[in-house]
């Protein structure tokens, strides 16, 4: 089986301050070495010049940390060059934190003082106080989004805890910042207990717009989400919703491209977590008739008897046929597989086993289901949730335009109706002219996506009846 090499990207590269010689052919010799160690020269910068030497900074891009070590090494036994010093690219934008607070308005004067705090802001308090409703427009709750965590659940990493996991909360709350202007804090609660969690939600709800779970470990996550349904703010799970949505936006292309039905395809999903349950909801709403789910020990039918409530609603709507066996089993002549499960669960066999013109979403991060080299040459379409090949389903394509149209129309909820509009506006960004196997989802970077999926929810919360606000 084909293993793919770890890809060079930003999040792995460092910048190393040196000592060079400053004789002819010294630079070239340092570059030399990096390249034979297979690090990739960036950005070569020089700091100042001293007696006999120039001291330059130079960017690597690496596989990991442990190639970036072996660089380093390699660096030291140069002759003529002095090493100084190495900076993690990735740990010096984390250092201080990734976000921080501005004020809207400047406080220089007495002036300011005294509207923007005592006396004048007393009469603010009193109007909310009257109706409550203003606090959307005179306070920060209108455009405001608390990224909620326990930390026991992080892409990748698993039960690292609160502390650990606030980068990822920084991170998203720059996400909601920059693609749609919402203004987001990260909480990292220190608790797992979920009857706390709630509690906790709840009593701070008031301040907020809209409330983002994140991170959080099934099937926990699933209780959490829907007590905390009765805040009349709405409740989204990004883990979960947002994983289903850009799946379904990507199946809705990738479908489109191979000239399939909804209702004529067989899907075959891995893993039964709260992804897992949530792209096969919302794929069985595109029609999606034979859907079957795969835990680690294989198809999930009624005949189980190992199931948490969780699975069991994979035992109770789908799998029509009730197929058993393993994950490689029950693949046989399916169109699609929705991976969002662990590394290297399938294999070219089995993607050969799938029926005509297959497509594979491995979802996995980072090592997906099939490495994209090994299942390339045997898929119709494949579709990962890394950014080094084409067709990343990431759910930063849609939960900033989500809660953007939320947002705007103070919607009490996200409801299915608003999830299934976000999955159409992002599968109808990319025109039909331009679909192919490698673009059947939009990047993460255009532009356009976040205001249309803003406004596809908005529409479908006032035709559902969700939205207090209908105009403006």
């Amino acid at each position: 089986m084909t293993v793919s090499q770890p890809a060079f990207n930003a999040s792995n590269s460092i910048i190393v301050r040196l000592n060079i010689d400053n004789k002819i052919g010294m630079l070239a010799s340092v570059t030399q070495t990096i390249s034979e160690m297979h690090g990739v020269v960036g950005a070569i910068d020089l700091v100042q010049p001293e007696a006999g030497v120039l001291v330059r900074d130079i960017s690597i891009f690496t596989h990991d940390p442990n190639h970036s070590d072996q660089i380093v090494t390699a660096i030291k036994n140069l002759p003529g060059v002095e090493f100084i010093n190495f900076s993690d690219r990735t740990f010096l934008i984390h250092l201080g934190g990734k976000i921080c607070i501005q004020n809207r308005i400047p406080v220089k004067t007495r002036d300011d003082l005294s509207m923007a705090y005592t006396p004048g802001v007393a009469r603010i308090c009193m109007d909310i106080y009257e109706d409550p409703e203003d606090a959307y427009k005179l306070t920060i709750k209108g455009n405001t989004v608390a990224v909620i965590s326990d930390g026991t659940a992080v892409l990748g990493l698993g039960d690292i805890g609160p502390k650990a996991a606030m980068p990822v909360m920084e991170g998203k709350a720059m996400l909601f910042k920059e693609f749609a202007n919402i203004d987001a804090w990260p909480i990292c609660l220190d608790t797992t207990d979920t009857e706390e969690i709630i509690r906790t939600v709840k009593a701070i709800a008031p301040g907020f717009g809209a409330i983002n779970l994140e991170d959080i470990s099934a099937p926990r996550c699933f209780e959490i989400e829907k007590r905390l349904l009765v805040l009349d703010i709405p409740v989204f799970h990004d883990d979960q919703h947002g994983t289903a949505v850009v799946t379904t936006a990507a199946l809705i292309n990738a479908l489109k491209f191979v000239n399939k039905k909804a209702e004529d395809i067989k899907v075959v999903v891995s893993g039964a977590g709260a992804a897992g349950t949530a792209c096969s909801k919302m794929i069985l709403q595109l029609g999606v008739k034979n859907l079957i789910g795969c835990d680690s020990k294989g198809a999930i039918h009624p005949k189980r008897n190992d199931l948490n409530s969780s699975k069991r609603w994979f035992a109770d709507s789908t799998n029509p046929n009730h197929n058993s066996g393993t994950l490689k089993d029950v693949i046989a002549g399916a169109d699609v597989f929705v991976g969002v499960s662990a590394p290297n669960v399938i294999n070219q066999e089995d993607v050969k086993c799938m029926g005509k013109d297959p497509i594979v979403f491995a979802m996995s991060n980072p090592d997906p289901e099939i490495s994209p080299d090994e299942a390339l040459p045997v898929v119709a379409v494949m579709a990962t949730g890394r950014s080094d090949y084409p067709n990343q389903i990431n759910n930063v394509l849609c939960f900033p335009g989500i809660f953007r149209g939320a947002l705007d129309c103070q919607a009490s909820t996200i409801n299915e109706e608003m999830k299934l509009a976000t999955a159409h506006a992002i599968a109808g960004t990319v025109k039909e002219s331009h679909l192919c196997a490698d673009y059947i989802i939009p990047s993460v970077f255009d532009s356009s996506v976040a205001p249309k999926i803003a406004k596809a929810v908005r529409d479908a919360a006032i035709k559902t009846g969700v939205a207090r606000r209908i105009k403006g």
